[in-house]
């Protein structure tokens, strides 16, 4: 079965969970990462929303943060306030999945101005929960289109923090984790010493188009893997169960 560059994003950040990770889930192709992996090689996997579900086993799409269907079934539903506090702040959740207009070299997220912060270029939507979410789990997934705009050297504001300035950057500002890898349409790039690098390329995608997508001189891994794609197995449950309108897909 052929595949999108969507459907190998899914399938790719799908890889990236762990049986019994606890997981800060969002709305598109987080979510449908999530519910991939809890449906294959990640049963125990528990999904947390930001609305306050924790434990949700949603039967259809849920179409945003508060679609009732992630209430329905689910182990706990709180309030957006306890599950920020007790949840995420109190270190109870292993994995969050953010994305941002600008992602740079250590991993930092904008999702708050492109160019001065006092006169921008562009105001964008701001943090919202996503501040906290970089701050306190274990391990960030990123997901981002592949341009060079969106991975310059150095974000024009720092919304979530990744690795800072480097080694040792967010255990100074007393922060849990860091980011564990960068999911795109061309690559997955993950870290080493504070710094990103590229892990593996997705079939067809070459050296030379990931290096003009990046800005700075991206370091690409001496053993360069090339990205699993989708089975035909997830592919199927991908259109015909998890998204068969193709509303994010």
């Amino acid at each position: 079965m052929t595949y999108t560059n969507t459907e190998l994003m899914v399938s790719a950040a799908a890889s990236k969970l762990r049986d019994d990770d606890s997981v800060l889930v969002g709305i598109g192709v987080p979510n449908l990462a999530c519910n991939l992996a809890k449906r294959t090689h990640a049963p125990g996997l528990r999904m947390i929303y930001e609305s306050g579900t924790v434990g949700s086993n949603p039967s259809s799409l849920p179409l945003s943060i508060g679609d009732p269907v992630l209430a329905s079934g689910a182990l706990d539903v709180e309030s957006l306030m306890d599950g920020f506090s007790y949840y995420l702040q109190g270190g109870r959740i292993d994995v969050g999945f953010l994305g941002g207009a600008q992602v740079d070299r250590r991993g930092n997220i904008n999702s708050t101005v492109i160019g001065d912060y006092d006169d921008p270029d562009v105001r964008l939507p701001g943090s919202g929960g996503a501040c906290e979410i970089a701050s306190n789990v274990e391990r960030t997934l990123i997901i981002a289109p592949h341009e060079a705009q969106r991975f310059p050297e150095e974000v024009d504001f720092v919304t979530s923090p990744g690795y800072v300035d480097g080694p040792g950057g967010r255990e100074e500002h007393g922060l849990r984790g860091g980011p564990e890898a960068v999911i795109t349409d061309k690559a997955i790039m993950e870290f080493e010493d504070g710094e990103m690098y590229v892990a593996s390329l997705h079939p067809g995608v070459t050296r030379d188009e990931v290096a003009d997508a990046t800005g700075w001189d991206v370091r690409f891994a001496d053993d360069l893997d090339e990205t699993t794609p989708p089975s035909d197995d997830e592919l199927t449950l991908l259109r015909e169960e998890l998204d068969p309108d193709g509303v994010y897909l």
